[in-house]
């Protein structure tokens, strides 16, 4: 008798792939479809699951994560706030200090390429982040 695998035990890409199938019809089609322009975008990013459940996508931290609910898919942006914006994707969570969100309901469109342009900024935005805060601790007082 072979024995069940705990998804605990499976990547992180493997369980966003299962998400995905789970999800089925448009939500899963619409997550697919994000992953695989976040994936564009930044080749290096890293796929985790995180808090029960949720796909995250980070490089030199979160970038954004994955939810899924009845009537949307929910891309939240953990830096949202402090990215441009100039297409204007952010449509849910504008009244926070840190997070922005994009709402994609069944039949929505999304511009790709204004959204990679976000996945970029994400990145940037971490990158220079990571580094400030290295900097900061190579300094000495002296």
């Amino acid at each position: 008798m072979q024995k069940a695998v705990s998804t605990e035990a499976l990547p992180a890409s493997r369980r966003i792939d299962e998400r995905i199938a789970e999800l089925g019809g448009w939500r899963g089609a619409v997550l697919s479809r994000m992953r695989q322009l976040i994936r564009e975008a930044d080749p290096d990013v890293v796929e985790e699951w995180k808090w029960m459940g949720t796909p995250v996508w980070a490089h030199a931290g979160i970038i954004c994560t994955g939810e899924s609910y009845q009537s949307v898919v929910k891309l939240t942006f953990l830096k949202g706030a402090s990215l441009d914006d100039p297409s204007g994707l952010f449509n849910a969570s504008l009244d926070g200090n840190a997070r922005r969100a994009i709402d994609i309901r069944e039949g929505d469109a999304i511009d790709a390429d204004a959204f990679k342009a976000l996945i970029l900024a994400a990145v940037a935005l971490n990158l220079s982040t990571a580094k400030s805060k290295s900097g900061k601790a190579g300094q000495r007082s002296g």
